[in-house]
């Protein structure tokens, strides 16, 4: 239905994107809202088209965009977005004539329908690989024992200790993927931004530690399956601490294990011996950027 004073607000579903028509005369009173004072969405999303002279809004957006929520009901996929109208004070700031509103807006689409065509010829794709682009990575980091045969019971060790890592994502139903850490960050808060904190692997996959004169720490070389990765830090705690509890945040994401190591994807060591960054796998120039501190 299109905006009209009797209907403000119109919406069009298309196939992957909403279009939302605001009439500014929002509230049929005749008094106009100012596009600026219409959003879209819990991102606050601006209109695409506007004009002071013109009398409607139209926001364009995609149906994952602007922080619109999808709920899968058994015959509809339904997205769900709003438009917010927050009036600015005009003139005297004490008083205000209008009222915030807010507008939900919904697109439904149906989950079964009946199509037909002419001689399509398909192009199949397996199962794994289809799976794979639609499930979420169940990624997972534990505290292991000194032989890697367990997860550890106890999360208390002594400084001079080595704290055994091992990071894992289920591949179960997916193309053979390959894991790889980014980034840890130890802290004093579960906040991963807070201060002080200790990166001690960086730079896409550089364990920094390892350079440090009293460190051994290192990724273990070869890995035992291409989706786990395992590395040994050796105990550290904050100069001045009295807590003695830190908080570790990894960063994990896997790649396609037919793609070679390449400076944003990879698990490089310090070797004292050679003086030198080793790969898990890969070749020896993936490793340089860690000397450079930039990747």
């Amino acid at each position: 239905q299109a905006a009209a004073p009797l209907h403000p607000v119109a919406v069009q579903c298309q196939e992957a994107q909403m279009v939302v028509t605001v009439h500014k005369d929002l509230f049929g009173t005749g008094r106009l809202v100012r596009a600026a004072e219409l959003t879209l969405g819990l991102t606050s999303c601006l209109p695409a088209i506007w004009s002071a002279t013109e009398t409607m809004v139209t926001f364009v957006a995609g149906l994952h965009e602007c922080g619109s929520t999808l709920k899968v009901t058994p015959d509809a996929l339904v997205y769900s977005t709003s438009l917010h109208y927050k009036p600015v004070s005009a003139g005297n700031p004490v008083i205000v004539r209008t009222s915030p509103a807010v507008v939900p807006i919904e697109c439904h689409y149906p989950r079964r329908d009946n199509v037909s065509s002419n001689g399509v010829k398909p192009t199949w794709a397996p199962f794994r690989s289809t799976l794979s682009f639609e499930e979420k990575l169940p990624f997972s980091l534990r505290l292991m024992n000194d032989d890697w045969s367990a997860e550890r019971v106890s999360t208390i060790f002594q400084l001079g200790e080595v704290l055994h890592f091992q990071a894992g994502v289920n591949t179960e139903n997916h193309v053979p993927l390959r894991l790889f850490v980014d980034n840890c960050v130890a802290t004093l808060t579960p906040d991963r931004s807070s201060s002080p904190q200790y990166a001690f692997i960086d730079f896409s996959g550089c364990l920094v530690d390892g350079q440090l004169d009293d460190a051994t720490s290192t990724f273990i070389s070869p890995r035992p399956r291409q989706d786990v990765l395992q590395f040994a830090v050796d105990a550290f705690k904050f100069v001045g601490d009295s807590s003695n509890l830190i908080y570790i945040t990894c960063h994990l994401k896997v790649s396609l294990v037919d793609q070679a190591p390449d400076p944003l994807n990879k698990a490089c060591s310090f070797n004292k011996a050679s003086n030198l960054w080793a790969p898990v796998e890969g070749t020896q120039d993936v490793c340089s950027c860690c000397e450079m501190r930039s990747c």
